[in-house]
């Protein structure tokens, strides 16, 4: 029998976000394919993970990093499945989107930005933000894990990882290209300095083809900077200014539309909303010393 009551939110979670992806694959995908295949044999993999998780959060301080981590190991496999399965199920909704940004934002901003504006310090400094996307969500909860607040990096871990899942099921079931897929990419100065080359680097070993609605890099980077300034403010505020650059970068640089990267600051107050208001925020605050706590927000 399996204990439920061991399983911490992340684990629960998880094998929420196995079964909604292993229900897309049967509804919309060709389940005879090599690479479903592959992907349902990493969902059992991953349920295995879950599994274990309680039992090695008792073996050790390394067992218990393990136990806490797991999920934010697992991001960029979570990640990458999403590419292989819209390619394989073959549809997208970049016409829907492009016309939602046509009347939200009056134009293809994601189109027109970066070549109305070919600044290249501009480009640099926004480029660099968008790239410093995995060191904000690993960098808020590692931080406070080596400063010593483990209840504060695990409530971050959670709820970086509940915004992952709801993007990537969202993406699943509704899949955007993105504009560096539907437009040709601008050419000019602003392209061409050091961190626009490495982005788009990046994108092309390694981007996931369809997870452009709602921005997961948007919302993510957000939540995981505001969990930073609940839970230890310094590093909020160094999280904070790469993160507001991360927010115009993506649409700057052509990797999402305005309307992605708008929807993933919806995604993000909804996360943070709902999860402030429930008790083991204020638990992970009383864990806090007292000079912290006066200056946090959960302090007041």
């Amino acid at each position: 029998m399996i204990d439920w009551k061991r399983f911490a939110p992340i684990d629960v979670a998880t094998l929420l976000y196995v079964a909604g992806v292993t229900a897309a694959v049967f509804l919309f995908g060709r389940t005879d394919g090599a690479e479903v295949r592959w992907v349902l044999a990493a969902h059992v993999l991953v349920v295995g993970v879950v599994l274990l998780a309680p039992h090695a959060r008792t073996a050790g301080p390394v067992g218990r990093f393990v136990g806490d981590w797991y999920a934010i190991i697992l991001v960029t496999a979570l990640y990458a499945e999403i590419g292989v399965l819209n390619l394989d199920f073959g549809y997208h909704h970049d016409f829907a989107i492009q016309h939602l940004e046509q009347w939200v934002f009056g134009s293809q901003v994601s189109y027109r930005w970066i070549r109305a504006m070919p600044s290249p310090a501009l480009s640099w400094v926004l480029h660099v933000c968008y790239l410093s996307y995995f060191a904000i969500v690993v960098g808020a909860p590692l931080g406070q894990w080596l400063h010593g607040r483990r209840d504060g990096a695990r409530l971050t871990i959670f709820a970086i990882m509940v915004t992952l899942y709801f993007c990537y099921l969202v993406s699943l079931f509704f899949p955007v290209a993105g504009p560096r897929y539907a437009f040709p990419l601008a050419q000019n100065a602003a392209t061409q300095v050091g961190s626009a080359r490495a982005a788009q680097w990046l994108l092309n070993n390694g981007d996931s083809w369809g997870a452009a609605f709602p921005s997961s890099h948007v919302a993510a980077a957000l939540v995981a900077t505001v969990c930073a300034l609940w839970f230890w403010r310094p590093l909020g505020l160094a999280l904070a200014l790469p993160t507001i650059g991360l927010v115009f970068g993506v649409v700057y640089g052509q990797f999402h539309y305005g309307v992605d990267a708008l929807s993933g600051i919806i995604v993000a107050a909804a996360v943070l909303i709902s999860l402030n208001r429930r008790k083991w925020w204020n638990r992970a605050a009383a864990l806090q010393p007292a000079a912290d706590l006066r200056s946090s927000p959960l302090g007041l």
